[in-house]
């Protein structure tokens, strides 16, 4: 079992009490009545399946009920952050170490509020 870090509660909880919804970021299409129909199929059933940092959709499905984004590395299982909807992740594939101090002042809260000291 591991631990989420909730931005909007703001505590860092078991897993059982989110669930995953899918890829994050996925830009609706400006005009969907202008798509094909390989287009649209695309848009609602095709999602990357990377090995490495991936953005995933989660909600607080226990607690707040509210959605919110997660950075996960696909092989090790390893939440590099979670961050609200509408921001923007620090960690990507092009900056796997994160691109900003954002990134690890994200990374010190989390550790704080769990008890360990970075």
């Amino acid at each position: 079992m591991f631990y989420i870090h909730c931005p909007y509660c703001g505590e860092l909880r078991e897993e059982e009490e989110f669930h995953p919804k899918g890829q994050a970021h996925i830009a609706r299409p400006a005009d969907p009545a202008a798509c094909t129909d390989e287009e649209w199929g695309d848009y609602l059933f095709f999602r990357d399946n990377p090995r490495g940092i991936h953005h995933e959709l989660w909600v607080h499905a226990v607690g707040c009920r509210k959605f919110f984004n997660i950075t996960r590395h696909t092989v090790s299982y390893e939440i590099l952050e979670t961050y609200k909807m509408g921001e923007q992740p620090s960690f990507t594939a092009e900056h796997p170490q994160g691109n900003s101090t954002e990134a690890a002042s994200r990374q010190a809260q989390v550790a704080q509020q769990a008890g360990v000291h970075v």
